[in-house]
């Protein structure tokens, strides 16, 4: 519930101005905006040195306290404020659009996606007024069936409607903090569930054949082959200068940069043959994998690279990181640890990972099997 506290401020010629502190903020009746501030237009002496200078600060400091009164009241009986015609007319897609204005990297690119999507939904603007339960429900079930911004022929991915909705509900759960909403809507709409992906991967047979096949980009092939020895994001591959790799007579070969996608700064220890994949040293701002790309002619290039190392597996460039996750919980590193090396905010993002390992458990346990 918001509180409403009276507070005074310094002005000129040792007066004090009387205002209120609402907390959390309200919605100004006029502007619509989130305020935490309603000056009373109300002044005390700061010192007051005569006694009718003094009746005077007690009787205004007794009319402030009771329009204090009067607002608690009218804020818990939801009155004053949020539900006045500022807010009700105000715009959800544009405050939409403000908070995905904020947001940085890969992070910032999602939002926007998120952003097209609402704006093809609403048609570009909704009131505040408008905001309910059965919207929340319509507008998840668009997201469903839209069609992909990639592909007309295509739906929209299901994780990408997941992620595009959790947006959604991050800004009704914002707008109820700011004041924007009487209830929280986020907690009462269902999110869209997570649907199960396969990852596919690489066995440390595969790796090695792939070190042996001839790839007609060279870079491509070295960079490929790091992911599969350091867990990184092409992203953060394709950025990596010489400034970033580093080395110490106590703790070897790392590297130290900052996560593209989500803007983290990370030291990630590398092996003595990741170190050997990047060559000899260049200048400090020059990239380690001159040249590398991505295309679709970059992808083709590499499944031929795969396909004459015998792998008939639809492999692209993430996969080398399923990979390093894969073989590191394989060869034993607990999961605690591929998180951290991976970059994860959070364990349960690596589970993914442990799921397919006992899945390859109970593959190799029927694989014996006696005549009884």
């Amino acid at each position: 519930m918001t509180k409403v506290t009276l507070r005074r401020k310094k002005i000129n010629d040792g007066k004090l101005s009387l205002y209120l502190d609402f907390y959390p903020p309200i919605i100004h009746p006029q502007t619509g905006k989130p305020t935490r501030r309603e000056f009373l237009k109300l002044y005390i002496l700061q010192k007051p040195r005569t006694e009718p200078d003094r009746e005077l600060n007690k009787e205004t400091l007794d009319l402030a306290a009771r329009i204090q009164a009067k607002r608690q009241v009218k804020v818990q009986q939801a009155d004053y404020g949020f539900l006045s015609k500022g807010p009700t007319d105000a715009d959800f897609v544009e405050y939409f659009r403000e908070l995905a204005a904020k947001r940085k990297g890969s992070n910032s690119d999602n939002w926007q996606s998120a952003l097209y999507y609402l704006e093809d939904f609403t048609g570009g603007a909704l009131k505040f007024s408008n905001l309910t339960e059965k919207f929340g429900r319509e507008f998840r079930e668009y997201l469903l069936t839209a069609p992909s911004r990639r592909s007309d022929q295509k739906p929209l991915a299901q994780n990408s409607a997941v992620s595009y909705f959790n947006k959604f509900k991050a800004t009704l759960k914002q707008a109820f903090k700011d004041g924007l909403l009487p209830v929280n809507l986020n907690a009462r709409i269902e999110p869209i569930k997570q649907a199960e992906t396969k990852r596919e991967f690489l066995t440390l047979e595969e790796l090695n054949a792939l070190v042996k096949a001839e790839c007609s980009m060279p870079v491509l092939k070295r960079a490929a082959l790091f992911s599969a020895l350091t867990g990184l994001r092409f992203s953060d591959i394709h950025k990596l200068t010489w400034s970033e790799v580093r080395y110490s007579d106590k703790d070897g070969y790392s590297v130290s940069f900052r996560q593209k996608k989500t803007d983290g700064v990370e030291v990630l220890p590398i092996s003595d043959q990741a170190r050997e994949l990047l060559g000899e040293a260049g200048e400090a701002d020059q990239r380690v994998f001159t040249g590398l790309k991505y295309s679709a002619w970059h992808n083709v290039i590499l499944r031929q690279w795969v396909l004459k190392a015998g792998i008939t597996k639809d492999i692209t460039f993430h996969c080398f990181r399923h990979t390093f996750a894969t073989l590191q919980l394989t060869e034993g590193t607990d999961i605690y640890t591929v998180s951290k090396m991976l970059g994860h905010r959070e364990l349960k993002t690596t589970q993914i990972y442990a799921k397919i390992i006992d899945e390859k458990k109970r593959e190799a346990a029927n694989k014996i099997k006696l005549d009884l």
